[in-house]
């Protein structure tokens, strides 16, 4: 099977390229470190040309830090995939693999003991400021237990990187219509592991973390730690893309969405912790500060992909921190 990897050198697509390898692909890699832009039309033709299957993680990644940054993220995520989707058109590629991400959950579901399941309400810069971290009912304003969500929950995006990958969701089920195509749509967790991204306004928290205990300095903990999250190992993310570049479940013409998650739930300040403690740091401190477009709780089911593609995730989380603490800086 011949598959084309955009974003093939980022932190995802090193460990996707090995794995189809190793499956007896023929692996093409198409990243902007080699010059290769996906919204230049002609070279991404050129590339996928010929290919069985698009496993499309090319994308500017992390929340971004103000609204002059969101051009730039509906410039790669957006306008990109539009013109890896045109291209596979052209080329009659059958199947995309997309990555996309819990952050098009927003909030997710939650609880409410009076209202039952309902969308927490968005939350407000004079709640953060004054530490009321938990959004209320958006009915009648009491405290919510958090739930884990199902792929099949509406996206409601709530930063504009969001609302971005909601929007190459969209594009890639217009494409599957028109085309006849099929699509795998992989929400990834929060993905750990070897070769993250560091030293970036963009790092998610598992690499600000490592930054700091490997600089023998305290990780600092936004709000008050308890957001929940679901770590996942980049190995494992890169087994499901594999996974879904073979799977004959999803129909021509439709696309799918799976949960690419741990199953296992933590807090921030759970991974801050034992960051610290493997590291021989600081333990963690938390600042009680936090920004809108940071979501509080969002954790999902990946019951899905283990019924119908077979994949669950299998690495160990205590030696994936180690694994990530003991790379070379």
């Amino acid at each position: 099977m011949r598959i084309v990897v955009t974003g093939g050198q980022g932190f995802i697509g090193r460990q996707v390229v090995p794995a189809a390898t190793e499956q007896g692909d023929d692996v093409h890699v198409l990243d902007l470190a080699d010059g290769c832009d996906v919204r230049d039309a002609d070279s991404t033709r050129a590339a996928l040309a010929g290919a069985d299957v698009v496993v499309h993680l090319a994308a500017k990644v992390g929340v971004e830090q103000g609204l002059d940054d969101v051009a730039d993220y509906v410039s790669h995520n957006a306008v990109g995939t539009s013109v890896v989707l045109a291209a596979a058109a052209a080329c009659g590629v059958p199947r995309v693999v997309l990555a996309s991400s819990m952050v098009v959950y927003g909030d997710g579901i939650a609880r409410c003991a009076e209202h039952g399941e309902v969308r927490p309400a968005p939350r407000r810069a004079v709640d953060l400021r004054e530490g009321r971290f938990e959004p209320p009912c958006p009915t009648c304003g009491a405290a919510l237990s958090p739930m884990l969500v199902g792929e099949d929950v509406p996206a409601d995006p709530r930063s504009g990187y969001a609302l971005t990958k909601a929007c190459q969701e969209q594009l890639a089920e217009l494409w599957a219509r028109q085309s006849d195509g099929s699509v795998v749509a992989l929400r990834f967790h929060n993905v750990y592991g070897p070769g993250l991204p560091r030293d970036t306004p963009y790092a998610g928290v598992a690499a600000i973390f490592r930054s700091a205990v490997l600089s023998g300095q305290a990780p600092v903990v936004t709000e008050d730690g308890a957001q929940r999250r679901d770590l996942v190992h980049v190995r494992d993310v890169a087994r499901a893309c594999v996974v879904a570049a073979h799977t004959d479940v999803v129909a021509p013409g439709t696309l799918r969405a799976y949960n690419v998650g741990s199953g296992t739930v933590r807090t921030v300040l759970d991974l801050a912790t034992v960051m610290s403690d493997a590291a021989g740091g600081p333990p963690p401190v938390v600042s009680g500060q936090g920004r809108l477009t940071d979501v509080r709780h969002i954790t999902a089911s990946s019951e899905r992909a283990a019924r119908e593609l077979g994949w669950r995730a299998t690495e160990d989380f205590a030696a994936g921190v180690r694994e990530l603490l003991s790379e070379p800086g």
